[in-house]
């Protein structure tokens, strides 16, 4: 029988599972509502604003050590309005807060945690604190706002013109678009950062940047440049082969605290899968590598085994950490092995194994624990044992599945069982593109499951979305990455299907976005909308990261919409939004890298490949299978509305035309004929 909380918080109403672990702690935690700033604000209170997320370790650590602990949840009880955030649920506050961490101290990270004046404007921020330093300093800022209140006010006015001005984009100083000359500057200085042993950058810890490599694949197909396609493989590979990818089970962890991809921080996003299956899936189609299928493969397993809601969304995460042998939370305990345990499950497959996965020095991780990695392969394994590639891969599978069974018995790492509508469209379109590079037409049902999904929970009749969903509950307004993601997934499913429902629920939410998000002067979004209450400021987020900027995404999605739709006002925002960020992408073109996508679609020609009549379904399916980025499909057999279509159906001749900018040229056949004319307008 379970023992009654001592302690229980407004946090036990909320359904966010980070909520919901700190819902008995001590402190008297409030989750972030207009009503508890308003409560702020009536008590003159200082807010002490604390943000993580689920599967984030150090969030735990800090949990542990200062909320856990009475004495600490005495001194903020006493002092402060304590409010706790899970930064995937609030990411608009997450955005406001960590820049200002990052202004006060030179770096980020979670657990995030801020003091601000009763209105929400930050004044003090740090990280993971020590319970004793975490007590000393919550009581000199006390002391500071009661006894000078003047220097508190001062230092908030002053981070908060920061927060303001570090938001805004600068004018373009140049007309004109991103060249061809500028874009090989672009990679060639880049690429003094390439490691291009080990793959990744010149640096640890080590993160996959899926966006970045995303537009590297584009970059070098784009300008038949084999160094930079040699980084590009060199990194896929040494990413699928790293103790970063679970070889047992499939997926990624978010990064390695090493060069060689060995370690990882062992949680496992939903985001993070998504990008990865969606990129790996591109990189097949480009190289045909049966390692990367696998790849794509095998991480959709996991995200079907783990991450699946019965009903078709997709959960955000699993934990780092997880209960070792001694019943303690140790960050990686469900994944490691020893040596012995290897060999025990194993037996005359052990030697073969512990070869092709490194249980040697190479493999070891500390204590008495290996992490599976690879830095062979399969044929240079199969040579030495004198087997075949197939019998190789025979083995090592079998091998797998045991120590799968096996594996299954440990304690699980913890779930973040929230839905979020960006991370669930990121994934719709991973699995709508896993369907389009490997033909596999149960990835296309799975991914028309999940946004009916969506469609039922987080779509509203007005035709706004929410941004989170969790046992029937939504709660939380959607923001510009949950609209821009979602019309992303649309469009894709429109490519492959051609079922025009899906081109127009794209333009549709569009349409909301350019009424409820557009800033009319500099052509961006915001990332709320302007039906929420500002807090600081009203953000734009423009800076690619580990997930692409909205802007970025909302940019590309508006230029395959404005070719779609050539009627609607698409097009001339995209333009509008390219030039205002001409400045910040040449200056910083690594965390513009989804941005730089439209630049070579303007550079290069870019074509729609229009498909009509009996064999649209037939040619159709040869010609998305090969990786052809600067290109957007249509088709119809019989019947369509878009402008792309009209007078090209003929509902007893199948045909294909090559178009740019709306006008085609003649019409050919067959999908090689096609394919041709695709390939030599390179």
């Amino acid at each position: 029988m379970k023992s009654t909380p001592e302690h229980t918080n407004s946090l036990i109403h909320e359904t966010s599972p980070y909520l919901l672990q700190h819902a008995h702690n001590p402190v008297n935690w409030y989750p972030w509502k207009p009503e508890v700033l308003k409560k702020a604000r009536k008590e003159n209170k200082l807010l002490l604003i604390s943000i993580g997320y689920a599967a984030c370790h150090w969030c735990h650590v800090m949990e542990s050590e200062c909320f856990e602990d009475q004495e600490v949840a005495e001194v903020m009880n006493r002092h402060f309005i304590n409010i706790k955030i899970d930064r995937e649920e609030r990411p608009d506050i997450d955005h406001i807060y960590m820049d200002a961490l990052q202004m006060m101290t030179g770096s980020g990270g979670w657990p995030l945690n801020v003091v601000t004046l009763p209105d929400g404007r930050p004044f003090w921020g740090a990280t993971f604190v020590r319970k004793q330093d975490w007590i000393k300093v919550l009581e000199q800022l006390s002391t500071l706002y009661q006894t000078n209140p003047s220097k508190v006010l001062e230092y908030a006015a002053q981070l908060e013109e920061g927060l303001h001005t570090i938001n805004l984009i600068p004018a373009p100083e140049k007309e004109g678009h991103i060249t061809q000359k500028d874009l090989t500057s672009i990679v060639k200085n880049w690429s003094q950062y390439f490691d291009t042993f080990l793959g990744g950058y010149k640096r640890a810890p080590k993160f996959m940047m899926p966006v970045n490599l995303d537009f590297l694949l584009h970059y070098s197909t784009l300008f038949q440049d084999p160094e930079t396609e040699k980084y590009l493989h060199t990194t896929l590979r040494r990413m699928a082969y790293g103790g970063i990818y679970d070889h047992l089970g499939g997926g990624f962890s978010r990064y390695s605290v090493d060069v060689k991809w060995h370690i990882p921080h062992f949680e496992k996003m939903l985001y993070d899968n998504a990008q990865l299956i969606s990129l790996y899936a591109k990189a097949y189609a480009a190289v045909i590598d049966p390692l990367y299928k696998n790849i794509v493969e095998e991480s959709i397993d996991f995200v079907t085994r783990e991450l699946m809601h019965p009903d078709g969304g997709f959960y955000s995460s699993l934990d780092a950490d997880s209960l070792d042998k001694q019943g303690n939370l140790k960050e990686g305990a469900y994944y490691v092995w020893t040596e012995k345990e290897l060999a025990d499950e194993l037996g005359k497959d052990y030697q073969i194994f512990s070869d092709y996965y490194n249980i040697n020095s190479y493999g070891h991780w500390e204590e008495d624990n290996y992490v599976l990695i690879r830095d062979k392969t399969d044929e240079e394994v199969a040579k030495k044992y004198k087997l075949s590639v197939k019998d190789l891969r025979s083995r090592i599978n079998h091998c797998k599945k045991i120590l799968l069974a096996k594996r299954e018995l440990r304690p699980r790492p913890r779930l973040d069982d929230k839905i979020l509508t960006s991370w669930n469209a990121l994934m719709i379109k991973a699995l709508t593109e896993a369907y389009r590079y490997l033909g596999k037409k149960e990835y296309l049902v799975m991914a028309e499951e999940a946004i009916t999904f969506l469609e039922n929970t987080v779509l509203t009749e007005k035709g706004s979305l929410f941004h989170n969903h969790k046992e029937g509950k939504s709660t939380i307004e959607g923001f510009l990455e949950d609209y821009a993601s979602l019309i992303g997934a649309y469009l894709e499913l429109y490519e492959v299907t051609f079922e025009e429902s899906w081109a127009k629920k794209a333009s549709k939410l569009s349409e909301y976005c350019l009424l409820h998000f557009l800033n009319d002067k500099s052509g961006l979004f915001y990332f709320t909308s302007d039906k929420e209450e500002i807090t600081v400021r009203r953000s734009l987020e423009t800076a690619d990261n580990v997930i692409p900027a909205s802007n970025s995404v909302m940019a590309l999605n508006l230029y395959k919409l404005s070719l779609l739709f050539p009627e609607k006002p698409f097009g001339g925002i995209v333009d509008k939004m390219l030039l205002q960020m001409r400045e910040s992408i040449l200056e910083n073109p690594n965390s513009h890298a989804n941005w730089m996508h439209y630049p070579l679609y303007k550079v290069f020609p870019f074509r729609e490949v229009v498909i009509t009549g009996p064999s649209t379904a037939k040619f159709a399916t040869f010609l998305l299978s090969q990786y052809q980025p600067n290109t957007l499909f249509a088709g119809a057999v019989s019947d369509g509305s878009l402008s792309l279509l009209k007078g090209r159906i003929h509902a007893e001749k199948s045909q294909i035309f090559i178009c740019e900018n709306g006008a085609c040229k003649l019409p050919v056949t067959t999908p090689e004929e096609a394919l041709s004319l695709l390939l030599n307008g390179l």
